[in-house]
């Protein structure tokens, strides 16, 4: 059963919003060069404790509707918190520290692709002939800056760590490619839902979650790192605070919205935007370009998203 295609107004609103939280969400691509001495654990649980603290701050100004949700409503914000919240930022964090941004960048890259892929098969989207040109032109893309960002870093880690940091990188990407998924289709099934109260519905669910896991990390800190805070107190506490506020709960909002306008395999395209924002982050945080071939693989994925997008478009005049 294929799912009506969205209203062209429809459209426009809903690439907007992934657009905002691909902005917001790259930021925490380069998070992890900025604190190298704090180790995944510090950094997940640290931007997940923020974000929930900040979920139960708005949570007041969003009571009513807070109230209304159901148990299965908590249930389903518990596990996406647990696996597209905590889980995520662990493996990629540690796989960003490992092999540095570029290579988890790449494989976070394929994302736009297995998410559209896994959302077609449910049958709730478009026949394959109108989708598979935009996630052919996104993969060669993805191939281009990879094969350019590897021959830049050769040398630079071991092999064992750009393994490890391989592995991990996927292990993130199989958590996020369950994430969308099960958030656009529960937010289907209660429309009425609204996007920034389930923003903060996650947050709320994730700081338990991320208080345990900060409490039981001071266990297994290396010899001298003054916890909580580490050698850097106020640099850790604003970037954990300022990834709470904008990569998790405006972030989170944005795509939630994005998700109750689009259909999954469009919104699982879209999060190439969170590619491209993280690769700009990157080069910026490095004072580098990049070469012709990853402008010509970012020109790529530019390409892709657009064309996903008008694949998803309605037919007749606009």
């Amino acid at each position: 059963m294929q799912r009506r295609l969205p209203a062209t107004g429809t459209l426009v609103e809903g690439v907007a919003s992934a657009l905002g939280a691909g902005l917001l969400w790259g930021l925490v691509f380069v998070v992890p060069l900025m604190l190298p001495d704090y180790s995944p654990a510090m950094l997940s649980f640290g931007r997940y404790l923020g974000f929930g603290v900040i979920a139960l701050l708005l949570a007041w100004a969003d009571l009513p509707r807070i109230r209304q949700l159901a148990g299965r409503d908590w249930q389903v914000a518990g596990e996406l918190a647990l696996v597209g919240n905590l889980l995520y930022y662990l493996f990629l964090s540690a796989a960003i520290q490992l092999a540095d941004a570029p290579l988890p960048t790449m494989l976070i890259g394929t994302l736009p692709i297995v998410i559209a892929i896994v959302a077609n098969f449910g049958g709730e989207a478009l026949p394959w002939r109108r989708l598979l040109p935009s996630l052919l032109v996104i993969a060669i893309g993805i191939a281009l800056v990879n094969g350019h960002e590897m021959a830049q870093l050769v040398g630079q880690r071991s092999t064992h760590n750009y393994f490890l940091g391989a592995l991990l990188a996927l292990a993130a990407v199989a958590a996020w490619t369950w994430y969308p998924v099960r958030n656009s289709r529960w937010l289907r099934r209660r429309p009425a839902l609204a996007s920034g109260t389930w923003a903060i519905a996650q947050g709320l669910a994730t700081l338990p979650l991320a208080a345990i896991g900060m409490a039981l990390a001071g266990f297994w800190q290396p010899d001298g790192f003054d916890y909580p805070l580490g050698p850097q107190p106020v640099r850790y506490v604003g970037l954990m605070l300022t990834l709470g506020l904008c990569a998790s709960w405006l972030g989170t909002l944005l795509w939630n919205r994005a998700s109750k306008l689009l259909p999954t395999a469009l919104t699982g395209q879209l999060i190439v935007f969170e590619t491209l924002a993280a690769f700009a982050y990157a080069f910026l945080w490095r004072g580098s370009l990049p070469g012709a071939s990853a402008l010509i693989g970012i020109g790529l994925l530019v390409v892709g998203v657009i064309l996903g997008v008008r694949a998803f478009r309605p037919a007749g005049p606009v």
